[in-house]
């Protein structure tokens, strides 16, 4: 028992480290965002670098984001056809996709796909640098790492995520009329009417709440693990593993507590 105890305690201990450890790392970057530009020494975010990790982490996930959302329509509408048409309001399919993917499954499928697309991508990369000595070297000549390579990516991902989220969500939206047209035989311009009655523009902007916060989840978790590499490649695997297991965990931890917060909000 006594063992037990004492195995519980040393995880939770270091789950309070690791999260703590996140913090630190959230602050640091908000720190060069936000207040360094107008200290003494100025030390600005360079524009070429935030611009590169925006198309690596936004244009070259886009098509396996949208590919995704797009099935995600079409399972939503033929699973809840059925349903709907049980209580004589299949028409209303329109109403649960929009819902469904601008609110709840568009964020949380894009974030997750970013996760295991972007987050590892951005820690295997960064923990190469880290067993290759470089980040030695950026702090030998005076550079902060956080600033040089934390910055550009997490901007990169807090600007580009939720716009991939919601070209997402209209894709899936189109893959759920898509197939509420063939096979439910409900007419597109029903299916937007219904939709537009059910879907509010507070569910629209809670999606991209939502998408905001997971990109800065994915962002600072990837590079927290890449910065911590100390092996070679077997260390650079693990911390793509954990970056990628640890950011989903977040991401839906995150999402059952806006989620019932919102709920809680909007009830009264």
């Amino acid at each position: 028992m006594e063992n037990i105890s004492g195995e519980l305690g040393s995880r939770f201990y270091r789950g309070l480290r690791y999260v703590g450890g996140i913090g630190w790392l959230f602050t640091d970057t908000l720190s060069f965002i936000f207040v360094a530009p107008f200290s003494r020494r100025k030390l600005r975010v360079r524009g070429a670098p935030v611009f590169e990790q925006m198309a690596r982490v936004g244009f070259s996930s886009l098509g396996i984001v949208c590919l995704v959302q797009f099935f995600i329509g079409i399972v939503i509408a033929l699973q809840l056809a059925n349903l709907l048409k049980t209580f004589g309001i299949r028409e209303y399919v329109g109403s649960v996709v929009g819902l469904g993917m601008f609110r709840e499954l568009g964020p949380l499928m894009t974030a997750v796909v970013m996760a295991g697309y972007a987050g590892a991508a951005i820690s295997a990369e960064l923990g190469t640098m880290a067993v290759s000595e470089e980040i030695e070297a950026l702090r030998a000549l005076a550079i902060s790492p956080v600033r040089y390579l934390v910055v550009p990516r997490v901007i990169a991902a807090a600007l580009m995520i939720p716009c991939v989220t919601m070209i997402g969500d209209f894709v899936g939206v189109l893959g759920g009329m898509g197939i509420a047209w063939g096979v439910l035989k409900i007419a597109p311009a029903l299916f937007i009417q219904k939709m537009l009655m059910t879907l509010h523009t507070s569910d629209v902007f809670i999606g991209i709440f939502k998408s905001w916060v997971f990109a800065l989840l994915i962002a600072l978790i990837a590079c927290f693990e890449g910065l911590r590499v100390d092996s070679g490649a077997e260390g650079v695997g693990r911390a793509a593993t954990r970056s990628v297991v640890y950011s989903i965990v977040m991401i839906i931890s995150a999402d059952c507590f806006f989620t019932a917060l919102f709920h809680i909000i909007l009830k009264h």
